[in-house]
């Protein structure tokens, strides 16, 4: 029988699941080539963010997420999409809505949150012709205008980073660089954990020694320089 994850391994797995995504964007992958992934990635950030669990049956019908409130969640993450669909002959379990995009920003990924509704500001509007209801992303609204979105970009929570296994660190000058089980690089300057590592890191790479570059000539992401400059300097 399938378990339940604590939090603290949900967090770890989404981090995992982030990391394996930029991999593959680094390696030329188109995003929107990566549905499997990205579906994972919306469904663990969904079940971190309500403190829920996945649906435990594969291919659960209509739900996949049961927030700690016990709200059966229905979860899209798109990269370039402008719409989703929902089906309606799967819909009528659902509760609540998540729509997420994930954004690649100089190599490194974000979550955006499109809409985050009740399922009956979605049912409200009908289904249209083709038997689903199609929410637009543009706008964060569903196509006749339902449920505002809050449109908002975040990544995993410094604090919750924090609570993770330290798998290497080292230190150079006021600066720290952590790498925690989850892949994840942090950077603390004098005791202070930085909100971007990415031009620290730039800079401790070119004072040691350590290329910023892979060997197909494209620029590290953060957790790879980040690794090698831990490696360089132990």
């Amino acid at each position: 029988m399938p378990q339940t994850l604590s939090q603290t391994q949900i967090i770890r797995s989404l981090g995992q699941a982030l990391e394996w995504f930029e991999k593959e964007v680094g390696w030329g992958v188109s995003p929107g080539e990566l549905n499997h992934l990205t579906g994972r990635i919306g469904e663990l950030y969904a079940a971190m963010v309500t403190r829920g669990q996945m649906a435990l049956a594969t291919n659960q019908r209509g739900y996949d997420v049961v927030s700690l409130q016990g709200e059966y969640i229905s979860v899209k993450t798109v990269t370039s999409s402008n719409h989703v669909k929902f089906r309606a002959s799967t819909f009528d379990i659902v509760q609540r809505v998540m729509i997420l995009r994930l954004v690649v920003e100089d190599d490194t990924v974000s979550i955006e949150e499109i809409l985050d509704c009740s399922a009956d500001d979605i049912r409200r509007n009908g289904a249209s012709s083709d038997g689903s209801f199609t929410v637009s992303i543009s706008g964060a609204t569903s196509e006749n205008g339902a449920g505002q979105g809050v449109s908002e970009r975040l990544r995993l929570p410094i604090e919750d980073i924090q609570q993770l296994k330290e798998t290497g660190s080292a230190s150079y000058g006021p600066h720290r660089i952590v790498q925690y089980e989850n892949g994840t690089i942090l950077v603390e300057t004098n005791g202070i954990v930085q909100e971007v590592a990415k031009p620290i890191l730039r800079e401790v790479a070119k004072a040691t020694g350590v290329e910023i570059s892979n060997a197909a000539g494209n620029m590290k992401n953060t957790r790879s320089l980040g690794s090698d400059i831990i490696k360089a300097l132990s």
